[in-house]
């Protein structure tokens, strides 16, 4: 088998790539000696609401902060119930219940978005949200979310942390909720140099409020309106997530055209995953199969030189965090079955496409010789 490491990510390699126009932006901000607020991170909020088809933008320094400043400011509190599903990575729960809120999960979909069918069975006269999360950068089913949450009047916050780019029915990513909120992780398809994020909005009040949220509650130096987060983000992550928006078009499309050269090379009695929709646009954030025998297929992978990850192994209701919620396994089937048999393959940007037909044929060889049985 070949040796030749095959990185699921290759961060040092972006940097080799990018290098010659990041440096001279870093140095700018070091030598302007203004690190936090200003004229770029207000640029950078601006292109962002842009590329969103929001009215606003606020830029925070992370994206779990973006799901806790949205709850906050969107009147969550402690008590109130917030649905969202259990296969998430832990933000989505755990800004829930660092507000003093309940999170309350619903099963997802074969493509591991939350249901639409299960959200209506957890409403409970104390839900007052729904937090739908685009898993892989695949947007959930908002029109069908937005139509329950209009029936029960609840606010809509939308996890897009893996799906900035995303389209459903035409409509971007973060565009559907009262707020969306992203995240600029370093493993993102638009990446920070370390951690960041946002929220977009299309309502002037609730971006103000934010605004206020993400300095301390200040209203100037002297005065604090209310007491709040420090959640601001760095000149220098938005100068370099400035930069890195001019080439987010073509990382989308070398991903998508990764994840195309994976599902035309794929034995599909084997191999499954999410199919394309009609008026939807994918980022593939991640490029996750579902497969039988998942961990002896990611072991053979590991030794064929070949680095896979899963999102998420342990379901969020099934994490020792959890337990005082009071759930128990068999709890949500979907996502428990999935949580066994779901591996992320390598989509980055810098694959060759070589690489990328060296892993497609590595399982399709596991899958096909009977190892699967």
């Amino acid at each position: 088998m070949d040796k030749h490491i095959l990185k699921y990510v290759d961060l040092a390699k972006q940097w080799e790539n990018e290098k010659e126009f990041l440096l001279p932006v870093i140095e700018e901000v070091l030598a302007s000696g203004s690190y936090i607020g200003g004229e770029k991170v207000f640029d950078f909020e601006t292109r962002i609401a842009e590329i969103c088809k929001t009215k606003f933008a606020v830029a925070l320094n992370s994206g779990t902060d973006a799901l806790v400043c949205s709850l906050h400011a969107l009147g969550i509190k402690r008590g109130d119930e917030v649905i969202t599903p259990p296969n998430s990575f832990v933000a989505s729960t755990s800004s829930i219940v660092h507000i003093g809120a309940t999170p309350v999960f619903a099963d997802v979909l074969e493509d591991q978005n939350i249901d639409p069918n299960r959200i209506i069975e957890a409403i409970t006269p104390k839900t007052k949200a729904i937090m739908p999360v685009h898993l892989t950068g695949r947007v959930c089913e908002m029109n069908k979310i937005l139509d329950i949450a209009k029936e029960y009047n609840l606010i809509v916050i939308e996890d897009a942390a893996q799906s900035i780019g995303s389209v459903f029915n035409g409509e971007m990513s973060g565009s559907f909720g009262h707020t969306g909120c992203f995240s600029t992780h370093p493993l993102k398809n638009l990446n920070a140099c370390g951690d960041g994020g946002f929220i977009v909005t299309n309502s002037e009040s609730l971006c103000d409020r934010i605004k206020k949220l993400r300095n301390h509650g200040l209203v100037n130096r002297n005065i604090v309106e209310e007491f709040a987060h420090v959640s601001r983000m760095d000149v220098l992550q938005a100068s370099i997530l400035m930069e890195r928006l001019k080439k987010l078009d073509e990382v989308i499309s070398v991903r998508q055209e990764n994840a195309g050269i994976y599902d035309s090379i794929f034995d599909k009695d084997f191999v499954s995953r999410p199919q394309p929709r009609e008026n939807c646009v994918d980022t593939f954030h991640t490029y996750v199969i579902q497969v039988d025998n998942r961990d002896r297929l990611r072991d053979y992978l590991k030794k064929a030189g070949i680095e896979t990850a899963i999102h998420y192994p342990i379901p969020i209701h099934l994490q020792p965090a959890a337990k005082f919620l009071g759930y128990k396994r068999g709890d949500f089937p979907v996502c428990e079955r999935q949580s066994e048999r779901i591996l992320s393959l390598p989509i980055h940007q810098n694959l060759q496409t070589n690489e990328i037909e060296r892993v497609a044929n590595a399982i399709n060889t596991f899958l096909q010789d009977g190892s699967r049985d």
